[in-house]
């Protein structure tokens, strides 16, 4: 997952993170419950463990994932949200051996690996996506009910009640722009209609498959008189970028951003306010806007494969993600962490990270299941149409 992955984002249904966002091919077809790898010293498999407590407590689901010593994680480029250095120091922690597919991945990408790998020792243990395939994997039967053991301190609203999934880090939408490219920057949704940026304007992947794209069109629908019941507006407003010709197809990625192929992105902050930093000795002055006429803040949610090869490595692996350490992790990367809020209040949160988390005013609102599944049905039917020709 480079900043060109391509995954649908997803709902945050409560206000209550509201505070932090203004801060802020197989082999033989065996699963690890199968072969019996993940079996506590208790006699419990850790296919089946919904909590640390079914093993006999963290320190058996420990014992148990490094007898397995391994995980497959898939569509996790490492600078987005700072998931290389979270690979790492999961890696040097545990001294488990992390695999890692596919890193420019979709969310669709991930959930079709899960079904067509069903009993392969390479299927991927554990997945990150956006809300919306979060939801139907739920609905499908692909996840495996676990509950960390800082489940109460994730919002209501942020999680499946059963455990199947639950957010971990999110952002807004926001404006990109090569300062030493571009004469002025754009700064919101209307900016970019402007004729000087001709050419120029690029996102993220394609809508119906990008999780920052799809989100880029609802912010524009939010920008152009449209609601979370209402894209319709957002795919108007690209098929008029199309029309004045500043709608660049390619796809933005940190290559395209370094050799200003894309010179201006609409993608999520903590993409954007990354690529500051890392091509700021490259000489690519990077300037990040949150458009104030189309604010669009979401997040991605984490879930157990239901038949993970590694179960145990699974399940410690959503442990480290939802401890503090992993949760500052995700702040480093620019990340807004779904714990943030209660780490802020009991002092856990890193609060240099937290000051550096891109500035954006007023209080975020977010789409409900219902409607992202309906903007996810409009999008497909009228993306084509909107930027053809």
């Amino acid at each position: 997952m480079h900043s060109s992955r391509a995954r649908i984002a997803g709902l945050a249904a409560v206000l209550t993170v509201a505070t932090s966002f203004a801060a802020a091919c197989g082999s033989a077809p065996t699963t690890g419950a199968e072969t019996g790898a993940s079996a506590s010293a208790g006699g419990n498999s850790a296919a089946t463990a919904t909590s640390a407590a079914d093993l006999g407590g963290f320190d058996k689901l420990v014992e148990a994932a490094k007898k397995e010593g391994q995980l497959n994680v898939i569509a996790l480029p490492p600078d987005w949200a700072n998931y290389g250095e979270i690979i790492k120091a999961f890696g040097d922690k545990y001294g488990i051996k992390i695999n890692s597919e596919n890193p420019d991945g979709s969310s669709s990408d991930e959930i079709n690996a899960v079904k067509t790998r069903k009993g392969q020792d390479r299927a991927p243990d554990v997945l990150d996506v956006g809300t919306a395939f979060a939801l139907s994997g739920s609905q499908e039967g692909l996840y495996a009910p676990y509950k960390v053991q800082t489940w109460d301190k994730i919002p209501e609203g942020q999680k499946d009640a059963a455990g199947t999934w639950y957010n971990d880090y999110g952002g807004y939408v926001s404006i990109g722009c090569d300062a030493k490219r571009i004469k002025t920057c754009p700064e919101t949704f209307a900016d970019l209609l402007k004729p000087e940026y001709k050419g120029k304007v690029a996102m993220n992947g394609n809508p119906t498959k990008s999780g920052s794209a799809f989100a880029g069109v609802y912010a524009a629908a939010l920008a152009n008189g449209g609601s979370f019941d209402d894209i319709q507006p957002g795919l108007d407003f690209f098929k008029k970028l199309k029309a004045a010709g500043n709608y660049n197809p390619v796809e933005s990625t940190p290559a395209t951003v370094q050799n200003g192929e894309t010179s201006i992105s609409i993608d999520w902050d903590y993409l954007n306010a990354g690529y500051t930093d890392q091509f700021a000795a490259k000489g690519v002055d990077w300037k990040v806007t949150v458009p104030s006429d189309g604010k669009y803040a979401n997040f991605y949610a984490q879930a157990i494969n239901k038949w993970a090869p590694h179960p145990a490595a699974a399940r410690l692996w959503e442990e480290f993600i939802y401890s503090p350490e992993g949760q500052n992790l995700y702040l480093k990367g620019y990340a807004r962490a779904v714990l943030l809020p209660a780490m802020q209040t009991d002092g856990t949160a890193d609060a240099a990270l937290v000051e550096k988390l891109p500035k954006v005013d007023g209080t975020p609102t977010f789409p409900t299941p219902d409607q992202v599944t309906k903007a996810k049905e409009v999008l497909a039917s009228g993306w084509g149409a909107a930027v053809s020709g």
